[in-house]
């Protein structure tokens, strides 16, 4: 067995690892292209295709997380089908592998996709997609953006709530045109503070070139006005972190499920709705579990017969189911916020229906027949 698993495992890595490198290159070349509306801008002469080509390479880790079920799907398929037309599964059967041994072997090596995937989804995705914006907007001369409004934070101490914009972040990490509203206890505007830039210190945001506005409407209405006055420098203590303004400013299936949790409890704990974040966190759960999904749909083709259509069918029916599950992935989160479903039902969905689809594949082509 450890003959067969080496001979299974040596070849489904390197036709992974093939159609891996194939479909990357591929985005390699659209993201440069895309790219190259960017390089020699009057506002960005610094960036040109040495920078460009140095933040393409900086997203190849969220296409490979992307990719990995699909390209694991292709590649285990491809050598399944190749072994069964060249005869060898056959000869492998008659040594004693039966169904279940070799699911077993499959689902084994699907773990170690599971592992793999998860790792550059967290952790190496995360950070080199944040390394590549900081590293783009260094040379461009711009700012992170996050649609026209910028980013929304809330906050509550007591009977007082925050609501926090911020438009931007600098190259340097520090926040452009933050504005802070403060409310009472009845939910009146009671103090606005507009600030050109802010630095995030460990419990305290620093605010400087601050025009602070008071609201004083408690006195009649007659006399209910805004008193205005300018300060160079103010200290504003807060429990809002740096992580959390970093997570509002990212998509959120650029974040890792640390940071996706983290913002899910504070949205949470001041009354904000969570429900896109929540489908992004079980999305992050289940998604490398789907590679698993993929190597049981992938052992039925050992079981075909090859003599009147070719392996190329086979392989092409793969990337098609494999292209499937990536858009319905897509599609289930987006009918899941738009009708408030269940966030772990809506990301585990796609997988169920996976699941099903391979382990009916497998009962009745390899089991029945």
């Amino acid at each position: 067995m450890k003959t067969i698993r080496r001979l299974i495992y040596v070849e489904a890595l390197k036709a992974v690892a093939f159609v891996t490198l194939g479909f990357l290159s591929l985005f390699f070349f659209f993201d440069f292209v895309d790219e190259l509306q960017s390089i020699g801008k009057p506002e960005s002469l610094a960036y040109g295709p040495a920078q460009a080509l140095v933040y393409v390479t900086l997203l190849i880790p969220s296409h490979l997380y992307e990719l990995l079920p699909i390209t694991v799907l292709i590649g285990c398929i491809f050598v399944m089908a190749r072994l069964a037309q060249s005869s060898e599964y056959t000869i492998l059967r008659t040594s004693g592998l039966g169904p279940w041994r070799a699911l077993r072997t499959l689902l084994l090596l699907g773990v170690g996709f599971v592992f793999l995937t998860f790792a550059i989804g967290d952790y190496i995705a995360p950070a080199s997609e944040r390394t590549g914006q900081l590293l783009k907007s260094r040379y461009q001369g711009t700012f992170s953006l996050v649609g026209n409004t910028g980013a929304w934070l809330k906050e509550k101490r007591g009977d007082v709530s925050y609501a926090v914009n911020v438009l931007s972040i600098s190259r340097d990490g520090s926040l452009r045109n933050a504005r802070i509203f403060e409310f009472d206890e009845k939910g009146y505007v009671r103090k606005q503070l507009l600030a050109t830039s802010a630095r995030i210190l460990e419990d305290r945001w620093v605010l400087s070139d601050v025009e602070l506005q008071d609201y004083d409407t408690r006195s009649d209405a007659n006399k209910a006005h805004i008193l205005t006055s300018r300060v160079p420098e103010i200290e504003w203590p807060t429990t809002l972190t740096a992580e959390m303004v970093s997570v509002a400013l990212l998509r959120p299936d650029r974040m890792s499920t640390i940071d996706l949790f983290d913002y899910i409890s504070h949205l949470e704990a001041n009354g904000q709705t969570a429900q896109r974040y929540e489908i992004q966190f079980w999305r992050k759960v289940f998604y490398p579990l789907s590679c698993l999904v993929m190597v049981v749909l992938a052992l039925p083709f050992a079981y075909l017969h090859f003599r009147q259509t070719g392996i190329t069918t086979y392989v092409f029916g793969g990337v098609m189911i494999g292209i499937s599950f990536f858009l319905l992935n897509n599609v289930f989160g987006y009918l899941g916020n738009l009708s408030n479903w269940s966030p772990w039902l809506t990301a585990a969905a796609p997988g169920l229906i996976y699941s099903v689809m391979s382990l009916a594949a497998f009962s009745w082509l390899v089991l029945r027949r």
